[in-house]
């Protein structure tokens, strides 16, 4: 079983140094790097979605209330 590094124990890199100044900072730096990149992804697939919902409805047939047409100009009933 492997024991926790603490802040303050020898790196395990092999450099001397403690823990919070050598390798401390660089997993934590990787932790957020794969939080951001998963968000930006996230954002790229809602934003394809967005983009494809709006060009698949702009073709559809629009029901407008009985006496009134869709104006294409204007995208609403007149």
């Amino acid at each position: 079983m492997s024991k926790k590094l603490n802040r303050n124990d020898p790196c395990k890199c092999g450099s001397g140094k403690k823990y919070k100044n050598c390798c401390q900072g660089k997993v934590k730096s990787g932790r957020s790097s794969k939080f951001a990149m998963i968000t930006l992804l996230l954002a790229v697939v809602f934003g394809i979605f967005i983009i494809v919902l709006a060009i698949s409805s702009s073709g559809a047939p629009v029901d407008c209330p009985p006496g009134t047409v869709w104006s294409d100009a204007h995208q609403h009933c007149h």
